[in-house]
């Protein structure tokens, strides 16, 4: 079968042909018609993301849509290595697929998953989310982030912030409050530590942080001057800034009501994160959710590789 395929740990994957696969027990083989390129699942398929369990050669690409052998159609997630889900056909447990709601097509179903799921995920099973809080998102820009701001809006969010690098593209966004932040300015965490102590004095019950770093720093550090009795969860996503590590004095912590956690493929199970799919679609397939899409041919794959995930690469496989 045609397939994008990963020889060899770090690189990128190529057009080639791989066996296709046969099902076993408890497995199923989809008819793979679309697949989206995120972060996570380009780093896990060349072995760079710390869920990693690859063994080259691989064929590339963590979840997709397609249809079962009865024609059902379906989102899947995780396929069972070697495959993945940038191929013909895949192989995956029967017990990762979500079926599709009508009123949502394949290529919006692959490319909405992944990115929704994140804030989706993070406000339901990890932040304690309830209708009416104030949610902060951090690096709202994306299109997690900006997929996170519908999310939080349609989840019932009283006031929805966000913040990033880009102010023009913070403003088009549909939220009550932006603030924009240069990091590569010499006082800009400062400058954005004091943006942000009127809107924590004024109360934030949820930060989804996608971008840790500095920027994430200037948020904790904001939260603990602003000594208010008011619990706020922060939730780690990502680290779309590039920095894994921080240096967080532990008396920000001993100073204030922060509730540090993460979201992720460790922190919520698959089950609730196929839970979490489920309901994404059904909020897009009322039109609730939008995202930007670019198709490519799954030939193409080095050129959707390497694009930039807004507007989110698509692959086109059936």
């Amino acid at each position: 079968m045609r397939a994008a395929i990963v020889k060899q740990k770090g690189e990128i994957p190529v057009m080639g042909h791989f066996d296709s696969p046969v099902a076993t027990e408890g497995q199923v083989i989809i008819n793979v018609s679309a697949a989206a390129l995120s972060r996570v699942s380009k780093f896990r398929s060349m072995g760079l993301h710390y869920s990693s369990e690859a063994h080259f050669p691989l064929v590339a690409g963590l979840d997709g849509v397609g249809t079962l052998e009865d024609g059902t159609r379906v989102y899947f997630a995780l396929p069972t290595s070697p495959f993945g889900s940038l191929a013909e056909q895949t192989m995956v447990s029967d017990k990762l697929i979500v079926r599709l709601p009508d009123g949502i097509d394949d290529l919006t179903a692959a490319a909405i998953a992944n990115p929704a799921m994140s804030s989706w995920a993070a406000l339901a099973f990890r932040a304690g989310f309830k209708a009416g809080q104030t949610v902060l998102i951090n690096g709202a820009t994306g299109a997690s982030g900006s997929l996170a701001v519908q999310i939080a809006k349609g989840l019932g969010a009283g006031k929805v912030i966000v913040t990033g690098r880009s102010e023009s593209k913070l403003r088009a966004l549909e939220a009550d409050l932006a603030i924009a932040f240069d990091m590569t300015a010499g006082d800009g965490q400062s400058t954005f530590e004091n943006a942000l102590l009127p809107v924590f004095a004024e109360g934030v019950d949820v930060v989804l942080d996608y971008l840790w770093g500095d920027s994430a720093l200037a948020i904790m550090s904001a939260l603990a001057k602003t000594h208010t009795d008011r619990a706020t969860r922060f939730v780690s996503i990502g680290t779309s800034s590039g920095q894994e590590s921080i240096q967080l004095p532990s008396s920000i912590l001993r100073s204030s009501t922060i509730e540090l956690v993460g979201s992720g493929d460790k922190s919520v199970s698959k089950a609730d994160m196929l839970s979490a799919v489920k309901d994404i679609f059904e909020m897009a397939a009322e039109g609730k959710l939008t995202i930007a899409i670019k198709e490519y041919a799954l030939e193409d794959i080095e050129e959707a590789w390497n694009a930039p995930l807004t507007p989110r690469p698509v692959v086109k496989v059936h």
